[in-house]
């Protein structure tokens, strides 16, 4: 019997939760008061993810491209040889063409874009931070024209843009953005948690413009377009393009943050802040499925989930 691959070990190293956004939704939007790390104890963080052995190093903030050390970051992060170096980040600084280029030059290799909007008016309104849309554009135009291409983009999926889902779905493929993740709200804290009504959608109402834009991906050829932390028996026939699904089977992927460190993300998920109630009993997708969130079946009751016979 042939034996499973290898998984790539990948840490997310979160550098601080300074922001220059203010997403409503945001689930550290309560955490900007915690001290960001020094440059020193990241670069000793990179160090030590690299000894353990991990390939791909993930930074996100809170917004770590507005570090005074950003670059230096970059440049240390690519002494240690890591496989990528991936950035999550709210576009906005790529909209200097003199930073895109330095920080490509210093080692960046994937950028993921957060855009949660098709057009400026949804997106700012979203991020609280007018002009937000315009930078990202401006940004991935700069990026496009020193060729560099290994852009990708998230969407978070709260009430306000379910139903535009489709249309950014199309937005992304005008971009050239033909991986992207579509990802529904974690109500467990932050923003969503303390505006869990206004923020965060039923999964009944959202999960079909989530699938219509994965069909959107489709038809233009992609099926690198996921969803994240969905229950399964909302996506028949979509299983291919869940996230954790892909992830879990990828990756081993540990988050080292300021104030926690969990070394298996894919296994304490479904333990701590995801949930399968008696409704899922029998499901055929009952062992690979992670459920929905717990906070959302205390608010919202688990009506909406209903077993794969």
């Amino acid at each position: 019997m042939k034996a499973a691959p290898a998984k790539v070990k990948k840490v997310v190293l979160f550098t601080g939760y300074s922001c220059s956004s203010r997403c409503h939704f945001c689930i550290d939007l309560n955490k900007r008061d915690i001290p960001d790390k020094s440059t020193q104890e990241i670069v000793r963080e990179m160090a030590l993810a690299k000894e353990q052995g991990a390939e791909v190093l993930e930074l996100i903030g809170g917004e770590t491209t507005i570090r005074g050390d950003f670059m230096p970051l970059l440049r240390a992060a690519k002494r240690l040889s890591f496989r990528d170096v991936v950035v999550v980040t709210n576009g906005r600084m790529f909209s200097y063409p003199e930073f895109a280029k330095e920080a490509v030059e210093s080692g960046l290799t994937d950028l993921v874009f957060s855009i949660h909007g098709p057009d400026a008016a949804l997106h700012d309104q979203l991020t609280a931070a007018p002009g937000s849309f315009d930078e990202l554009v401006r940004g991935i135009a700069n990026l496009r024209a020193i060729g560099f291409h290994r852009l990708y983009a998230n969407c978070t999926v709260v009430r306000q843009n379910m139903s535009r889902l489709p249309e950014i779905g199309k937005l992304f493929l005008s971009l050239g953005l033909d991986h992207a993740e579509f990802i529904f709200v974690d109500p467990s804290y932050g923003g969503a948690y303390t505006q869990f009504e206004a923020q965060v959608p039923d999964i009944s109402l959202a999960a079909p413009f989530m699938r219509e834009t994965l069909d959107v991906g489709r038809a233009a050829g992609t099926r690198d377009w996921t969803v994240r932390y969905v229950p399964l028996c909302h996506f028949q026939g979509y299983e291919d393009q869940v996230s954790e699904l892909r992830e879990r089977a990828q990756y081993h992927t540990e988050h080292w943050a300021p104030e926690f460190t969990n070394t298996d993300v894919g296994a304490s998920r479904p333990l701590t802040s995801r949930i399968k109630t008696e409704r899922c009993s029998g499901c055929r997708k009952f062992d690979s499925c992670e459920g929905i969130w717990k906070e959302y079946v205390k608010r919202k009751g688990d009506k909406e989930l209903t077993p794969i016979r």
